[in-house]
């Protein structure tokens, strides 16, 4: 997988999909659904737990994968983003770890497989979705003592280990850990997916979050210290994604695309969210951002995150078989 991946990505752009929380808020999902027959006595609410969605609703979660791939994506995350023992202990749901990336993972690759069938010269992937966990290993969440750490770095190692087991098990072909705000949260999913030999050969994708006009991420990085801070694991693509939109993004992934020895990758929002938290941009302007990117010869792959539906995902579909993918300079 990994030589076809890398083979691809080399020779055009490739299209990752669009906010799976986005689609599965379209539902309007009330506590029953989330809960099904299985969890109705579960003593917590479980409202809001996206990720159960795979054992509860899997038809819906296929759905949402079926309409981003006839979108023209090439590359559909699993509905895993919060699928760690640390982040399910909001529900209290961490024995179910196992399941909900299994689950996860087989229903976006039956969905993956059938669009590959119908079109071999189009094949299509899954990139196993690990999100950076609610719990930050470089800042203190108690304002009155800084040396505080609420997760240590033992803990996420363990939790991002038994997550990335049960995605290769339901059969990932990539994996990606995404919207890194802290990159020491980062390190330690890169010490737990080096750390097993399935992982090998498997392409690896890592994308940060820059938070705010300062160009940082929130444990206080640039691009550039970033990218040094990880560069040493076997990374395939690097790239940008989430709480700022395309525009907003630019600067940053032009530091990005100049430095990295890497594919490079970015999944922006859909602009900045509006007064109550929705937002606004339309495939039309998204599209219009992102071709700057194509234009300049900055990314490999193009997506979205937050806002971003399979409408986005179709004008940036359009958009990337209209550009040359960025070339690497260490495979120029």
């Amino acid at each position: 997988m990994m030589g076809q991946f890398q083979k691809l990505l080399a020779e055009r752009v490739l299209v990752l999909d669009g906010a799976m929380g986005t689609s599965i808020q379209n539902y309007q999902f009330s506590e029953a659904d989330y809960r099904g027959d299985r969890f109705k006595d579960h003593h917590k609410d479980l409202m809001g737990n996206n990720d159960l969605l795979s054992i509860t609703k899997p038809e819906i979660i296929k759905e949402i994968h079926w309409e981003f791939l006839k979108a023209g994506a090439d590359i559909i995350e699993t509905n895993t983003f919060n699928s760690t023992s640390i982040s399910q202990a909001d529900y209290d749901t961490e024995d179910l770890v196992p399941e909900i990336n299994y689950a996860s993972a087989r229903l976006a690759k039956e969905v993956a497989m059938e669009f590959s069938g119908k079109d071999p010269s189009k094949p299509r992937f899954v990139a196993g979705s690990i999100g950076p966990t609610n719990r930050t290993a470089s800042i203190s969440s108690d304002v009155n003592n800084p040396g505080f750490r609420s997760v240590s770095f033992d803990d996420l190692v363990e939790a991002y280990r038994e997550q990335t087991l049960a995605l290769i098990e339901g059969g990932v072909d990539l994996l990606l850990v995404e919207t890194i705000f802290d990159t020491l949260n980062a390190k330690a999913a890169l010490f737990a997916i080096q750390g097993i030999s399935a992982c090998k050969d498997m392409p690896l994708m890592v994308s940060a979050t820059i938070t705010d006009a300062s160009g940082r991420t929130l444990s206080g990085q640039t691009p550039e210290a970033f990218l040094i801070s990880v560069s040493h694991a076997p990374i395939t693509c690097v790239g940008l994604n989430c709480a700022l939109g395309a525009a907003q993004l630019r600067p940053y992934l032009q530091v990005l695309a100049n430095s990295a020895p890497f594919f490079v990758s970015v999944h922006p929002n859909a602009g900045l969210p509006n007064e109550f938290g929705d937002y606004d941009q339309t495939p039309e302007q998204m599209a219009d951002q992102i071709e700057l990117f194509l234009k300049e010869g900055l990314v490999n792959i193009i997506g979205g995150c937050c806002g971003t539906t399979p409408e986005h995902i179709k004008a940036l579909s359009n958009l990337a078989e209209k550009y040359s993918t960025r070339p690497v300079p260490e495979l120029a």
